[in-house]
């Protein structure tokens, strides 16, 4: 199983927008970066959801529930998308100031490539940082 970590701004695409969709698509991608990650992505792979913007935080854990497939926002071949269902929010959410305080997650491409909206997260850095959200 692989770990990932996708951003999105609230005010656009919220947590609580997710939930209450049940399951969505994760689109609007247009970053070959983060293209080559969302086909990488796993049915049952886990995934932090983090609010960029002015939040800054990850506030919950998804699931990978349907492997990548053509964008469905788009006419243009080149972008993907994958299913998305919301598995928990966490109690306690973790700030990006709290990440880059940490040592232990000083790796994280959300501190290294702070631009990129869907990343890989080493099961160490996702194990840490599920034991700081509980």
């Amino acid at each position: 199983m692989n770990h990932w970590l996708v951003k999105s701004e609230p005010e656009t695409y919220s947590w609580d927008d997710f939930v209450k969709l049940g399951r969505d698509h994760w689109d609007g991608v247009r970053n070959y970066a983060a293209r080559k990650h969302m086909m990488a992505m796993k049915e049952g792979d886990l995934v932090l959801f983090y609010h960029s913007g002015k939040a800054r935080e990850i506030i919950g854990l998804a699931k990978v529930v349907k492997e990548h497939y053509p964008d469905p926002t788009t006419d243009d071949d080149r972008w993907v998308v994958v299913d998305l269902v919301p598995v928990e929010k966490f109690p306690k959410s973790l700030t990006l100031q709290e990440i880059k305080a940490d040592d232990r997650l000083s790796d994280m491409d959300l501190i290294r490539i702070p631009r990129l909206s869907v990343q890989p997260v080493s099961k160490e850095a996702f194990d840490f940082i599920i034991e700081k959200t509980h």
